[in-house]
């Protein structure tokens, strides 16, 4: 999976670290570790992460690691291989976390900050809530939980809701852009974040977010300017792109069929992308005139593009924008491949980030 990137390397900067020479420190013991494991501090940027400094820990498994404090409150995480462990950072802080090296992002305790200890309580709930088996309907009453506890701004307007917000369950968001519902809660965090927090680089993310809902919801209410528009006004945005052929193609007019479609953002230069492609071609074969496929390719070199795109059988189409693309930031694209699933009635029901749940996810919709 690609990440994609959505803020500058300026305020990517301004996330980082303050310019006075302050310093955060995370500190603890990793029960079971040698004095060759290595440890990262990795900071993040609307879903990207990059590593700021490493270490390894002694025989007993000690280790510090210190970095800049940062100039906005920002999300953190400290991994360990492929196991990560999350937390947030204010300012001039001194953080504890303890684990054990064979289930590090399982069994940890954070100490140090208010803050500290309350994403240490959502992240060990995550956990037993992404567990395999676990009801969906459980997984919705602690969504709503959260919810209520953002609404009441127990979070204090700050980095714990924006993290909450941000928080995947099995690879799909927890508090889903796309979904009405869950972006009332997305929009209270940014206006916490308008009101209070002007200067957060974050800011116009989250509020830019929220305006591309508005416009979905008044696109599908049939709104334009305040007034009232005829009802061939599809219900989602449209995407209009040539395919490998020059033969343009509308998302709009494909949704208007009365066939479900599955809308796709990918590229065709990513390691991902021949296996997933074999998933997206059985799910043709097997619902051909049933189900569109309507692939959006992002991919920097259109040469390379069309090479590939000129044996796919269903609908591929390029946006030589890439990344850049109005389709991304419409859509709330963080990563690819990332799928829609656009009903019958063309009403976009669902995202889908795991490949093997696109067959099932269809299924529901025929």
């Amino acid at each position: 999976m690609k990440k994609i990137l959505f803020l500058s390397l300026a305020a990517m900067a301004m996330l980082c670290a303050c310019t006075d020479g302050n310093k955060f420190k995370v500190s603890g013991n990793v029960e079971g570790a040698a004095d060759t494991t290595n440890l990262y501090l990795e900071v993040a940027n609307n879903g990207n992460w990059f590593i700021l400094d490493s270490t390894t820990t002694s025989g007993g498994g000690s280790y510090s690691i210190s970095y800049d404090a940062p100039e906005y409150p920002n999300i953190y995480r400290l991994r360990c291989a492929d196991k990560s462990i999350y937390f947030t950072v204010d300012s001039i802080e001194s953080i504890t976390i303890d684990s054990k090296l064979k289930t590090f992002d399982k069994d940890f305790n954070i100490d140090g900050t208010e803050h500290a200890k309350q994403i240490n309580k959502i992240e060990k709930e995550a956990i037993e809530y992404a567990k395999e088996g676990t009801p969906a309907s459980k997984i919705e009453a602690w969504k709503k939980q959260l919810a209520n506890q953002i609404l009441a701004d127990e979070y204090g307007s700050g980095i714990v809701a924006y993290f909450i917000i941000n928080k995947y369950i099995n690879g799909h968001p927890l508090f889903d852009p796309m979904n009405d519902r869950d972006m009332k809660i997305i929009g209270a965090v940014a206006n916490a974040f308008n009101s209070y927090r002007k200067d957060d680089p974050r800011t116009q993310y989250l509020v830019n977010m929220t305006l591309e809902a508005q416009k979905r919801r008044r696109a599908a209410a049939g709104i334009s300017g305040g007034t009232q528009i005829q009802a061939e006004v599809v219900k989602l945005f449209d995407i209009t792109l040539q395919d490998s052929k020059g033969v343009e193609h509308s998302l709009a007019k494909e949704a208007s069929q009365g066939r479900v479609v599955l809308l796709n953002f990918t590229m065709y230069d990513q390691s991902f992308s021949p296996a997933f492609n074999k998933v997206l071609n059985d799910l043709y074969t097997q619902y051909k005139g049933r189900v569109t496929i309507f692939q959006v390719g992002l991919d920097q070199t259109l040469g390379a593009w069309r090479d590939a795109a000129k044996n796919i059988p269903w609908i591929a189409v390029y946006d030589p924008a890439g990344e850049a693309s109005k389709y991304v930031q419409q859509y709330q694209v963080y990563s690819i491949p990332t799928s829609f699933i656009i009903d019958k009635n063309g009403e976009i029901q669902e995202r889908i980030q795991d490949p093997l749940e696109l067959k099932k996810a269809i299924q529901k919709y025929l």
